[in-house]
């Protein structure tokens, strides 16, 4: 089963093809797809200590392009390892898509709820660097604005899942979330997507910090959804004293945590059961903090 209903299929043997045709220095290498709650790009590791990402659909388009410009720009000035990316690969094979090898980086997934407060400091930490990085001529972050364009898609969401979880809990909380003032201080470089997914941990530490095809400028709440697709009550706490968050870009922080859930929830429940489980886990947290 596909993950998405336009999805470009791959498998090994493409992967095999296109490096034998791009990078044959690396056609010999073990290749094995690597199952991913991901939602933009296929894995596939490429011998102990690189990985291929190819775009599923044009959700990935251009991310590869960025990534070889931002991130050894970034890596450098950042606490945690991030993918530098090694080599971009071209269409071919009726694959349509310019794809990527990058370094493997070692390290496990957190899960929901299981995060420690150490784990919330050092990610507050990660957030507080990223934010820091000059801003000159950096890309845009392609979600935009949740109170422009994600009003109508989230109230859709909250319809399809009437019975599934409380609706009007959930209605509560987004118009909680447009009422915050929006930012008006200068955008601030975003990961965009820190979901439990794109984090990888070692002995309970962050050690890695991946899939940057969403980076660029934004209002620093979207790094903040991070506080309720992955910790718990206590490690958001201790994640927001860390970054020192006003009150209104908390709100539109678990903004973006809640209508992410909302959209991710109906559209992955049967394609991608990890993620839909972790639509469930931030949606939960976000309507327990609002009885808090």
């Amino acid at each position: 089963m596909t993950m998405h209903e336009n999805e470009t299929p791959t498998d090994v043997g493409l992967v095999r093809r296109l490096l034998a045709a791009q990078f044959p220095q690396w056609s010999d290498l073990t290749i094995e797809r690597i199952e991913s709650s991901g939602t933009v790009n296929a894995l596939y590791q490429l011998g102990d200590d690189m990985v291929a990402r190819l775009p599923r659909m044009d959700w990935g388009e251009g991310a590869v392009e960025k990534e070889l410009e931002w991130l050894p720009k970034l890596a450098p000035q950042l606490p945690t390892t991030i993918p530098v990316p090694l080599a971009k690969g071209s269409p071919a094979e009726d694959y349509p898509w310019e794809w990527g090898v990058y370094p493997w980086l070692v390290g496990k997934h957190p899960v929901a709820g299981h995060a420690s407060t150490g784990l919330a400091r050092e990610l507050a930490r990660f957030v507080k660097a990223l934010r820091g990085i000059d801003r000159a001529g950096a890309p845009a972050w392609p979600r935009g604005s949740f109170h422009e364009t994600w009003d109508g898609p989230t109230r859709n969401a909250i319809v399809e899942l009437e019975g599934v979880i409380d609706t009007d809990a959930a209605s509560a909380a987004w118009e909680r979330a447009l009422e915050a003032p929006e930012w008006t201080a200068p955008l601030v470089w975003v990961h965009g997507d820190l979901m439990p997914g794109n984090l990888l941990v070692q002995g309970g530490h962050l050690a890695g910090v991946i899939d940057w095809g969403a980076v660029g400028l934004a209002d620093p709440a979207a790094d903040l959804m991070v506080a309720w697709n992955l910790l718990d009550a206590a490690g958001r706490d201790v994640f927001r004293a860390e970054l020192g968050v006003d009150d209104a870009t908390w709100e539109r922080g678990r903004g973006w945590g809640l209508c992410t859930g909302l959209l991710a929830l109906p559209y992955y429940k049967e394609t991608n059961p990890k993620l839909a489980e972790n639509a469930r886990y931030r949606i939960g947290e976000v309507l327990a903090d609002e009885v808090e």
